[in-house]
């Protein structure tokens, strides 16, 4: 409102719509089915890949994914969607995977959006790519380092969003983690195999 204000373009639209869009997340782990849940209603098409696909334990991510595929198809994927997520867990396979090949593969002005970690994306890349126009912007709620720069040259770009890392500070999710804790702690204290806790980075 207040860029529009400034503009004197008041009543024109100001950005687009999320009805009829293709995103890909990358990473259909607990939080890209979330994702996808919160995706669905706005008539978005969902493309995804995980390492793995299991019938059983995946039928809600799968009702969820109009296309699903491996590593093999984020080139693709990126080249089809009009926003892509990036929900992926750092290890050496995926440090940088978001570089220059696979921006270059995405569409032009097509939405990068990381919730996951930093160093997923190759900053260079992203800085090149933002200034040369091919991305269409860039949401992130993570940063290359922390804490980050303010004014840090990715921040300088009008299509840049950042935001906290807090999305999951909230009451429920507070509830839930004491919860899986105290689950944990019975499992422990009665000798039992560990459920309903996931190991990452």
């Amino acid at each position: 409102m207040e860029i529009s204000i400034k503009t004197k373009r008041l009543g024109t639209p100001a950005g687009g719509t999320l009805f009829g869009k293709t995103v890909f997340i990358m990473g259909l782990g607990s939080i890209g089915c979330e994702l996808a849940k919160r995706l669905k209603p706005f008539d978005v098409r969902i493309l995804a890949t995980k390492r793995s696909w299991n019938v059983t334990e995946d039928d809600d991510a799968a009702n969820l994914v109009d296309e699903k595929g491996s590593h093999d198809d984020i080139y693709k994927f990126a080249g089809i969607a009009d926003i892509v997520v990036c929900c992926l867990n750092m290890n050496r396979e995926t440090a940088g995977i978001i570089d220059h090949s696979f921006i270059q593969c995405m569409k032009k002005g097509a939405y990068l959006v990381n919730i996951a970690r930093g160093g997923l994306l190759d900053y260079d890349a992203i800085i090149q790519s933002l200034d040369s126009g091919h991305l269409g912007g860039l949401g992130i709620d993570v940063a290359w380092t922390e804490p980050f720069d303010p004014s840090d040259p990715v921040l300088q770009f009008p299509n840049v969003i950042i935001t906290p890392h807090v999305a999951g500070v909230t009451e429920h999710s507070y509830r839930a983690m004491a919860k899986v804790v105290g689950d944990v702690a019975l499992q422990l204290h009665e000798g039992k195999s560990l459920t309903g806790i996931e190991v990452v980075n």
